[in-house]
């Protein structure tokens, strides 16, 4: 047990302390903090990208010689491969707000045998649906990988809603007895 006096002491010092928590000026603000060094913004785009300035790339495979290869082109440009020209005439892509998202690209394909130029194909081929419009060709095989455009900067892209139709409530039990 303390003595009275340690006691005393004890509870002086005690009642010192609250005296001065209550006589304490109001604490200042705290600085704010330093702000942090964000990343620099993407930059504001005004326009849709001029069709001349698209990306596109395009797998293609020779089927008897099994060599396949990933080609980057813009629209007018053509790349020769294993016989064929592949021509880019235009890709489009669907905006990032707009839901699926969606990539597609407008090829001709020119095969050249015997001296002569024969357009085997001219169409739409889409990245995402390869069997939708397939290039069918004996010897070789053309399709999109991607098409790269950037959009004007619209509303925040949405996550898909699900197609799924959702059953009924089951009926209450209570209520069918």
């Amino acid at each position: 047990m303390p003595r009275p006096s340690e006691a005393l002491a004890l509870v002086a010092g005690l009642m010192a302390v609250a005296a001065l928590a209550q006589e304490a000026p109001p604490a200042a603000p705290a600085p704010a903090a330093a702000p942090a060094l964000a990343k620099p913004a993407a930059p504001r785009v005004s326009q849709v990208t001029p069709v001349k300035e698209r990306v596109l790339v395009v797998g293609a495979l020779a089927k008897r010689t099994g060599e396949t290869r990933f080609l980057t082109l813009k629209p007018g440009q053509y790349i020769d491969f294993a016989g064929i020209r592949i021509t880019a005439r235009t890709c489009e892509t669907t905006p990032p707000w707009e839901w699926p998202k969606l990539q597609g690209a407008f090829l001709q394909v020119d095969e050249r045998l015997a001296g002569q130029v024969k357009r085997v194909f001219s169409g739409w081929l889409y990245a995402e649906s390869p069997s939708l419009n397939v290039m069918q060709h004996p010897r070789y095989d053309v399709w999109l990988k991607s098409c790269t455009m950037r959009f004007p900067d619209g509303p925040a892209p949405r996550p898909p809603s699900s197609p799924a139709k959702k059953s009924p409530a089951a009926p209450d039990k209570a209520a069918l007895n």
